[in-house]
């Protein structure tokens, strides 16, 4: 029986897939390796890219025009700055995947006497030289997780390749592919000697880098398809299009969705019974509570300072920090955690990522938070806001200083506290959306609350606005653009129960001044304001 795969290479007879090479576009792969170029294959991790790189030395070794080996050198990485024993293991693995692909008995021999005559700062040019000058056809090499090397054995990969660049096509390989996560110019390699040498200079013969995307909408639909194929279970209407606006396309949270609903979850696995919007739903927030390695590993990079310049201004929906770099919109985006449109907004990725971002850099405190649901629930099954947000009020003033100052991100730690505050009570059945962006000036959420608990998020709803705004200027001026942005939110989302925080960070201002509540007017709607 095949399954949604979310662990390593998709196999077509084991798993749900979709054709590896139709996700590049193989006409100009074709031809820069007919130009005998060296290029950059590089996405987010678990996006397919070892799939597509064994998919193509298929095809490549198949049509017997040229030898083509994949290897991947991530084994290297262990030995970090070591470059004799990094190059060692590296040869050897490059005469290992050789004898598993191309039953190349000769390699093993050749890898021991390069690492022998050159050492570690010239087997691999050595090794492959050789190669290429007994090898009856042209060479193509897909290196893939090079960027997990670091130090001085990314440099000597990089610079033994490029001297050896101009032999090619007779006395070294005609292509060359590097594949990671990110593209080589954005490669901070920091020396032995402290010195940093980006990639670009440590190898400037790349002629092209190219980036694999993610799924499209057709595309998901194609793949979902198969699993109706293979067990006749069907998909419930919106249930596919739940799965785009959750993921965006990204490969692994669409298989693993797609895992989790139809194989985990006891309640999908009747396939007489059709995978519903509810089960998709449901399937998203197991994969967060569990914290699953894909979205262990994403928020491990929340840590860097470099993903820290970019993802806190979106948080807290403010400008670029002067400590910003321009390359590290480039790197997070390279991970994956971000995307822009060409001239539109940087945004982060998908809903996935927007829940899982601040959720995780408040996981401790809405662990330490206690879940007291049942407090706010009316007997109609409505959300009391009003006491909800007078509680988030009192504990914000009491707690804030103390939980803000452990915050990595503590331009965005009230927007954070209030989101893990919520969390620990929707938890119990509901859903945040999240809206942030650079110069938004503002947080949107908007919290939704099944009232049928049968029918869950496909009966009847109670949907609230939260807007969170920091006070800038002043408080009128502050209050006048909180209250239009909330207008606009609760036209957009077809509700009117709408609520503005302002929170006011100046220092040396008491809380009795900070703190208050009021209605306001606003068009058609009465908004609650809370002040802290």
């Amino acid at each position: 029986m095949r399954f949604f795969n979310t662990a390593g290479p998709v196999d077509s007879v084991r798993h749900y897939t979709l054709p590896p090479l139709s996700r590049i576009d193989l006409d100009d792969v074709l031809l820069l390796i007919e130009q005998q170029k060296y290029f950059v294959l590089h996405a987010p991790r678990q996006t397919g890219k070892t799939t597509v790189l064994l998919a193509l030395m298929e095809r490549l070794n198949r049509e017997g025009r040229y030898t083509c080996l994949y290897a991947n050198v991530e084994a290297a990485q262990a030995y970090r700055g070591n470059v004799d024993a990094a190059m060692h293991t590296l040869t050897a693995t490059l005469a290992d995947y050789g004898d598993r692909f191309l039953s190349e008995p000769r390699l093993p021999m050749w890898a021991k006497a390069a690492f022998e005559a050159a050492g570690g700062g010239g087997a691999l040019e050595l090794l492959l030289r050789q190669w290429a000058c007994e090898n009856d056809k042209p060479m193509v090499l897909l290196l893939d997780e090079v960027d997990a090397l670091v130090g001085d054995t990314l440099i000597s990969l990089l610079r033994q390749i490029r001297a050896g660049y101009t032999q090619r096509p007779h006395a070294f390989p005609q292509t060359i592919v590097l594949c990671g996560v990110r593209d080589v110019r954005d490669y901070r390699i920091h020396s032995a000697g402290q010195d940093i040498i980006t990639g670009g200079s440590a190898f400037n013969i790349k002629a092209e880098s190219l980036r694999l995307g993610n799924f499209s909408a057709d595309e998901i639909a194609m793949l979902y398809q198969q699993h109706t194929e293979d067990t006749g279970q069907a998909f419930a209407e919106g249930a596919l299009a739940q799965v785009w606006y959750l993921t965006q396309g990204q490969p692994w949270l669409v298989n693993a969705l797609g895992y989790e609903a139809c194989f985990k979850m006891k309640t999908g696995r009747d396939r007489s019974q059709p995978i519903t919007v509810e089960q998709i739903e449901q399937a998203k927030e197991n994969l967060i509570q569990r914290r699953e390695t894909h979205l262990d590993q994403l928020a491990d990079k929340l840590r860097e300072e470099r993903v820290r310049r970019v993802i806190q201004p979106l948080l807290a929906g403010c400008e670029l920090a002067d400590d910003f770099h321009p390359d590290d919109v480039a790197y997070v985006s390279d991970l994956g955690l971000i995307h822009q449109e060409r001239g539109g907004p940087i945004e982060i990725a998908n809903r996935i990522y927007r829940e899982v971002i601040p959720r995780e850099l408040s996981w401790d405190i809405q662990a330490g938070m206690s879940q007291r649901t049942q407090w706010y629930v009316q007997p109609d099954g409505r959300l009391d806001m009003d006491k909800l947000l007078t509680a988030f009020q009192q504990f914000f003033r009491e707690h804030a200083e103390h939980w803000i100052a452990r915050f990595q991100y503590k331009e965005a730690g009230p927007q954070l506290l209030l989101q893990a505050f919520l969390q620990r009570i929707v938890n119990g059945g509901g859903r945040i959306d999240r809206e942030y962006g650079l110069g938004r000036r503002r947080t949107d959420l908007l919290l939704h609350w099944p009232l049928d608990e049968m029918q869950g998020f496909l009966g009847p709803m109670q949907r609230v606005v939260i807007e969170l705004k920091l006070l800038h200027k002043s408080l009128d001026a502050t209050l006048h653009e909180g209250l239009e942005q909330t207008t606009d939110y609760l036209d957009r989302v077809g509700t009117a129960d709408g609520h503005l925080l302002i929170f006011d960070r100046r220092p040396g201002i008491a809380w009795e001044e900070k703190i208050f509540q009021r209605h306001e007017s606003y068009g058609p709607y009465s908004i609650r304001v809370w002040g802290m």
